[in-house]
């Protein structure tokens, strides 16, 4: 994914970083299309869902089961954070995840015997990025943390 030219019109959400972690996202979304599907479509439009306004934030219900579509985006967000961790460290960063219906839970991505990321989420129904640049940076961030712990603690990581 590389940033727009200033010719170009930004999307909804700002102007794309050249993020590692977005080029990522986009190879793990990519992975899931066995058809093909989305093979002509560019990268922004695939990740378009992942850019959550604050007016479109406030127009989404809370009283109600998050939607699959919302839930699959978390998914592969911490799928993307595990496959960066592992390019970085070399270790395998297993996600698994638990939410309530009414739109709470947690996330956890576990390496070895190192449990290198560890989220409580809520408001999962609203669950999106304002911007480009905030997506790839709690992305990086993420992985970032995860990284420091895994060099703090190798022998529990690779176990």
């Amino acid at each position: 994914m590389t940033a727009l030219s200033d010719s170009e019109t930004a999307p909804r959400g700002g102007p794309v970083p050249d993020s590692a972690f977005l080029k990522q996202l986009v190879a793990v979304i990519r992975a899931e299309d066995s058809h093909g599907t989305w093979d002509g479509k560019p990268d922004t439009e695939l990740l378009a869902e992942f850019i959550v306004t604050p007016e479109e934030r406030r127009a989404i219900p809370i009283i109600c089961d998050p939607e699959p579509e919302v839930l699959w985006r978390m998914a592969r967000f911490h799928d993307a954070v595990g496959l960066m961790i592992e390019r970085r460290t070399g270790c395998t960063a297993a996600q698994m995840d638990k939410f309530h219906h009414e739109g709470f839970g947690r996330v956890v991505l576990i390496s070895g015997r190192l449990v290198v990321v560890s989220r409580h989420l809520r408001d999962v129904h609203r669950w999106g990025f304002p911007t480009w640049v905030r997506l790839a940076e709690a992305g990086a961030a993420l992985v970032d943390e995860a990284v420091a712990l895994i060099e703090r603690f190798p022998e529990a990581a690779r176990a």
